[in-house]
């Protein structure tokens, strides 16, 4: 997730402007955002609307036209992982914040996974990342999909990541997650598969945590 912050955030984090510059900023950020969406998007997230004007700000600092596309957003993301192939990963990330799948990713969209993301409760975190890995959207996680995501994910991180991973690993993560989450053995996970084997198992967490922290 640091890496999405980090650069949608980028000017905001550079300097430290001084209480009134701040306020001017603030305020500007609500005339070209209109005060009653920050109003709603404070009600729906768990940003305050002071913190919700400066991400705006810093969204439009990076993103002037006020959305992302897929394109975009993948060279801002290949920028964090410049030894791996980050394309899929960003694919399947812009995804799952592309909440309308209309192709672009609005403030609204960004702010409201960063809610969970960064503030969510583990149950809320889990479901965002069951959705994530659930890339056809049927509401269930088949060895394919955990198979395609872990492997972007491998790719991304690059054949210089310390210690080198094994070609079989992402086979061997996927063949490890599925035994112990595919509960009735039917071939996929649900979503409560997946929330109780992720409450149930020490190790899965730590691993998905591992994964959150390329988000």
């Amino acid at each position: 997730m640091g890496a999405v912050v980090g650069t949608l955030t980028l000017q905001t984090s550079r300097r430290r402007p001084s209480r009134d510059n701040l306020d001017d900023d603030l305020e500007l950020s609500v005339v070209c955002h209109r005060p009653e969406g920050l109003e709603q998007l404070e009600a729906q997230t768990n940003f305050s609307k002071k913190e919700l004007q400066v991400l705006y700000r810093g969204f439009k600092n990076e993103c002037p036209s006020g959305a992302v596309n897929e394109e975009t957003f993948k060279q801002i993301y290949s920028q964090f992982f410049p030894h791996g192939d980050a394309s899929t990963y960003a694919h399947y990330l812009f995804n799952s914040f592309d909440s309308s799948q209309n192709g672009s990713i609005k403030f609204e969209d960004f702010v409201t996974a960063l809610s969970i993301l960064l503030r969510g409760t583990t149950t809320e975190k889990l479901e965002w990342t069951f959705n994530l890995y659930d890339i056809n959207r049927d509401g269930y996680i088949n060895k394919e999909e955990m198979t395609n995501i872990v492997k972007a994910i491998y790719d991304m991180m690059g054949r210089f990541t310390y210690p080198a991973l094994k070609t079989d690993t992402p086979k061997q993560h996927v063949d490890a997650f599925f035994q112990k989450m595919d509960k009735n053995r039917d071939g996929v996970v649900t979503l409560d598969e997946f929330i109780l084997s992720c409450q149930e198992d020490e190790n899965i967490m730590r691993s998905l945590q591992l994964f959150e922290n390329v988000i």
